[in-house]
Order: C-alpha cells, then sequence, then structure tokens
C-alpha cells in the first residue's frame, strides 16, 4: 500500500525523515498516531529490521492502538517491532536483564500502587510514626517522586531540608529494603532500575544501544527524568530518536512531567529536524480560534497555529456564573434546553469539571 496516501505535506515530510534526531511538533487533533504509524512502516518498507525499531507510547490503550494500525499496514512484518509503553518496555527489559544487578532475580513481581501502600504501612508501623502525620499516600506519592528522577533513599535524605523529609527518606530506605527482600519491584523501580542498569552495565548499554536503530517516543512533553534519561542512553549511538508532543499539552508536571524535555530537545540534538503538524482534524475553526486565543498566552511554549478546513461550527459560549448553584443552575437549564428543543441525546453531552467538589451541586 501507497504509506504517503492522504498524508498532509508536513505529515509526509514526517513520515520520511528517518535519519537524524526529530521533534514533531503536533498540535491537539492532527494527526500523530497516524504520523507514528506510518514512519514505522515506512522504516520497513526501506528494510529496517522490525526488532530494530523501539516505540514507545504513554498508555497502555495508544500501544494497542498502534500497534492495530502497524499489523494492518504491514502484516506480519511488524510483528518483531518492539512497542509499548514505558514500564513494559522496562519490564521486558529487566526480564532478561535484571540479574547483572546481583540484586534481583528475572521472576521479580510488580507491586501496584496498593501493594505498595500495603508496604508502607508495614513500614510506618515499624517505625513507629503516625499515620495521619505520614499518610502512606503522601509518602508513596515522595517516594515515587523520588524515583523518576532517578533519586534513590540516599539522595533524598541528602536533600532533605526538614524533619520531616528526614523520616521520608529513612522510611523510603526500609520500604526499598523490603521490597529487595520480597524480589519485588513498584512501577516506579521498573524505569529507576532500568536506567541505573544501563549507565553502570557497558555491555548491556552497548547491547541494546546497538539494537535500537530507531527509536519513537510519543507524547514526549509528559515524559519525567527518568523516562528522559532512559530514552537519552538508548538513543545515544545512533542518535535516530523521533519525539512527539506539545508543550501546549504538558499536564502532568504534578505527575513528574517535566516540560523542559520537549523545549530543550534541540539543545540536546543541536543537528536536530523540526517539523510542526498544525492542520487539526478534530474541530471547528471557532474552536480552534478559541483555544489559539487561549494558548497564544502561554509563556514557556514553542509557537504555532493550529487551523482546520473544517466547518466554522457554532460559536462557544461563555457564561460567568455568581457562585456553584448559578452554574450548577446553568448547567442543567442548558441540558434541559437541548433535550426538550433539538431533542439532543443525553450520551451526547458531557459535563467537566476541576475538582471532583464541582460534581455534588451538579
Amino acid at each position: 500500500m501507497d504509506i504517503f496516501n492522504g498524508l498532509n505535506p508536513a505529515q509526509k515530510k514526517a513520515v520520511a525523515h528517518t535519519e537524524g534526531p526529530l521533534l514533531i511538533m503536533a498540535g491537539a487533533g492532527s494527526g500523530k498516531t497516524k504520523v507514528l504509524t506510518c514512519r514505522i512502516a515506512n522504516l520497513l518498507a526501506q528494510g529496517v529490521a522490525p526488532y530494530s525499531i523501539l516505540a514507545i507510547t504513554f498508555t497502555n490503550k495508544a500501544a494497542t492502538e498502534m500497534r492495530e494500525r502497524v499489523d494492518r499496514m504491514i502484516g506480519d512484518a511488524a510483528k518483531d517491532v518492539w512497542l509499548s509503553t514505558f514500564h513494559s518496555f522496562c519490564a521486558r527489559f529487566l526480564r532478561r536483564e535484571i540479574e547483572a544487578t546481583d540484586i534481583y532475580k528475572r521472576n521479580f513481581v510488580i507491586y501496584d500502587s496498593s501493594d505498595s501502600q500495603t508496604v508502607i504501612k508495614e513500614c510506618l508501623k515499624e517505625m513507629n510514626l503516625d499515620d495521619k502525620q505520614y499518610t502512606p499516600a503522601s509518602v508513596q506519592n515522595a517516594i515515587s517522586n523520588a524515583k523518576n528522577q532517578l533519586m534513590g533513599p540516599k539522595a533524598m535524605e541528602r536533600d532533605a531540608d526538614n524533619f520531616h523529609q528526614k523520616k521520608i527518606a529513612e522510611i523510603y530506605r526500609l520500604y526499598a529494603a523490603k521490597l529487595r527482600n520480597n524480589n519485588a519491584l513498584d512501577f516506579d523501580d521498573l524505569l529507576m532500575i532500568s536506567v541505573v542498569l544501563l549507565e553502570e552495565n557497558e555491555d548491556i548499554r552497548r547491547k541494546y544501544q546497538g539494537r535500537f536503530r530507531y527509536i519513537l517516543v510519543d507524547e514526549y512533553q509528559d515524559t519525567n527524568g527518568a523516562q528522559y534519561q532512559l530514552t537519552k542512553i538508548l538513543a545515544a549511538r545512533h542518535h535516530n530518536l523521533c519525539v512527539v508532543g506539545d508543550a501546549d499539552q504538558s499536564i502532568y508536571g504534578w505527575r513528574g512531567a517535566d516540560i523542559r524535555n520537549i523545549m530543550d530537545f534541540e539543545k540536546d540534538y543541536p543537528e536536530a529536524t523540526v517539523i510542526k503538524l498544525e492542520q487539526n482534524y478534530r474541530s471547528t475553526k471557532n474552536i480552534l480560534a478559541a483555544a489559539n486565543a487561549v494558548i497564544e498566552h502561554n509563556v514557556n511554549r514553542k509557537p504555532k497555529e493550529l487551523w482546520t478546513e473544517n466547518a466554522t461550527g457554532e460559536k462557544l459560549t461563555s457564561y460567568q456564573a455568581m457562585d456553584e448553584r448559578d452554574e450548577a443552575q446553568f448547567i442543567t437549564t442548558t441540558i434541559t434546553k437541548q433535550r426538550t428543543i433539538f431533542n439532543a441525546s443525553y450520551g451526547d453531552i458531557a459535563i467537566l469539571y476541576r475538582t471532583n467538589a464541582q460534581s455534588r451541586i451538579i
């Protein structure tokens, strides 16, 4: 099939670019998944070995969708492409290589969030700490943030500037020891231990740097410190790193995402090519005009202007409510009008709110 069929000029340019670093600034609804899929297909069509391609997405749903698209386009030749989330890739990598740490066995278990909190509660009990002052959820979050920045217990203790933080570092140390004794890793360990292993073991590092000639990373604006370092290490030999993202859509700073990873891509790779995907296929002209007007006020961004060939569409309505009751009344009245006057289906109506507390009055 024609891989470039149906692509716009910017998309074609991104798909055709194969050698060297590439930053694809993809606006909302600009077809970035299609571009990534076609780019993998183009590499395979040029004779690149499937097992030398690594494509990383952020969610299992996105990985499954991309896998299905690639399989439809290419068929059996695509089955050996490494296509997964960061965590799935690291789990697969560690099943093969973790025994080089001399700490863990390859039959390690992976603790989910609930398992981790159970261990943290055990730590609090053993250390005789009040679980109201050191809530398991907040301790878990602090440990997770440290691991996402590749900080072990010693580094956390060194950076602690008050008694509370020093205690959390002590909990972290005991927590890590318990996981080691159980031959267990939590989700953040998957990333951190993979990075440490690649940094410290030259043979393993060279093996995987040689294997993955082409690396593609989706939603790069949402990568954290560990994910950034993992990508940088793996791409160090061939420099064929393609990242797709949009600084305007970075919303996971609270989860450790570092927007500097995408903003500084050209500093990390001065020879990088930058391609902007600005044609939107999802929204009307009015919606894009409003979105562009809001986004242009962002201070830390790379300039781009989304546009569309879609219809102008209905105008947006803004209502400034007096209080939460007035707001809820406006929303319910609007829904009633849509239902009674325009015969709209309730299933076609969505209410978005910023905090769960707002849902109660609505």
